[in-house]
């Protein structure tokens, strides 16, 4: 689905160098990269405060605790998307409150966030799924409206840009009052293990991210706040160092695919291609087709034989899945997010892809499609 190791090599001589320096220095835990990354990515993204830590899922984590939201609280996901975004609102004592998706963008309804505000909403955590933006400027004006925090889980979308209707531009995880990112090995920036980061605007809330991310402190020994241990190895700081400059050109790479895939595979009844949302560029985290009028399993089946990998994201909606079922939900509450389980299916995308490649796998969808009579 991915193909690190060809990457590696083609940046293998910067990144052994990183490594090296780090290794020599032995500035393994809050060395001097960990810093100038998060200096670098703020400048990159044009935010105010980038705050790393340890994983995508802390970044979440670190966000609700910062927000002061308490036990009881109600916070809005989408049904579809990865469990992570709904874990941290259950681990925190909080109800998480599942909406529905749209069916052609696979992003969280803005009319079905409206829906479900109730008095205890204080907060909408939408996910920028694929690598596209969720509707912001509906989203921020609903979270004006009703005075609660929206929290954008960037993970799969780094580098994508929203456009709002007056032609200002934004990237992905900076519109919010916290954006939250992670650095896992297969994402559009992936460090060489776990890592994560936080965008925020406000100077009163990067300072509390920080602390929280430190055990609750500013000074050494000195705990004002409940905080937890979560922060970005130098190793990984230094890795993303030399990876942040080259993402345009990942971004660019995974795009190429995506255009080749759309041309290849468009025009048929039988699957649809991603569609893209209005005001907001595509970085293609996953190139994911669905499955109109056959079992999915089938496709993968033949591609597997064909040695082409597949995924399936997500197989089971979150209000489906069994550690959520305390929280009243049922089948057919979320139509769009379980039909969406049943057909998607996501092919190989990345950034060394070469057009043989890209040529073999549509040519055998296609031989699939034909053998089986449907188009």
């Amino acid at each position: 689905m991915v193909d690190l190791q060809r990457q590696y090599q083609r940046l293998k001589q910067d990144i052994d160098a990183a490594m090296s320096e780090i290794l020599q220095a032995t500035s393994f835990i809050n060395g001097p990269a960990v810093e100038l990354f998060a200096k670098e990515l703020a400048d990159y993204n044009n935010a105010k405060h980038v705050i790393p830590c340890a994983n995508g899922t802390d970044a979440l984590q670190l966000a609700m605790m910062a927000l002061d939201l308490k036990p009881g609280d109600e916070v809005i996901v989408p049904a579809f998307t990865y469990v992570a975004t709904a874990e941290v609102i259950a681990l925190l004592g909080l109800t998480p409150v599942f909406v529905d998706v749209y069916p052609d963008t696979f992003l969280i309804s803005v009319e079905e966030i409206e829906k479900n505000i109730t008095p205890k909403t204080k907060a909408i955590v939408p996910v920028h799924l694929f690598g596209q933006c969720a509707d912001m400027e509906g989203i921020m004006a609903i979270a004006q409206k009703h005075d609660i925090f929206v929290i954008e889980d960037t993970a799969q979308a780094i580098g994508a840009d929203y456009t709002f209707p007056d032609g200002t531009t934004r990237k992905a995880g900076t519109i919010s009052h916290i954006g939250t990112t992670s650095f896992f090995p297969s994402k559009n920036l992936g460090c060489y293990g776990d890592g994560g980061a936080l965008f925020v605007n406000d100077d009163a809330l990067a300072i509390k991210l920080k602390m929280i991310a430190n055990h609750g402190q500013r000074i050494k020994y000195h705990h004002d706040i409940v905080g937890v241990n979560s922060r970005l190895d130098t190793l990984q700081a230094a890795i993303l160092r030399v990876k942040l400059p080259q993402l345009n050109d990942f971004s660019l790479r995974r795009s190429k695919s995506a255009a080749f895939y759309d041309a290849e595979l468009k025009g048929f009844d039988a699957i649809s291609i991603p569609a893209r949302a209005q005001n907001t560029s595509h970085v293609f985290h996953q190139y994911t087709i669905k499955c109109n009028t056959f079992e999915r399993e089938a496709l993968r089946s033949f591609l597997q034989v064909k040695g082409i990998p597949t995924m399936v994201y997500y197989p089971v909606p979150l209000h489906l899945q069994k550690a959520y079922t305390n929280y009243g939900y049922t089948q057919g509450d979320f139509p769009v997010s379980e039909q969406l389980s049943a057909q998607v299916l996501s092919i190989p995308i990345h950034t060394e892809q070469t057009e043989e490649e890209l040529q073999y796998i549509t040519d055998s969808i296609k031989e699939f499609l034909a053998a089986n009579n449907l188009n």
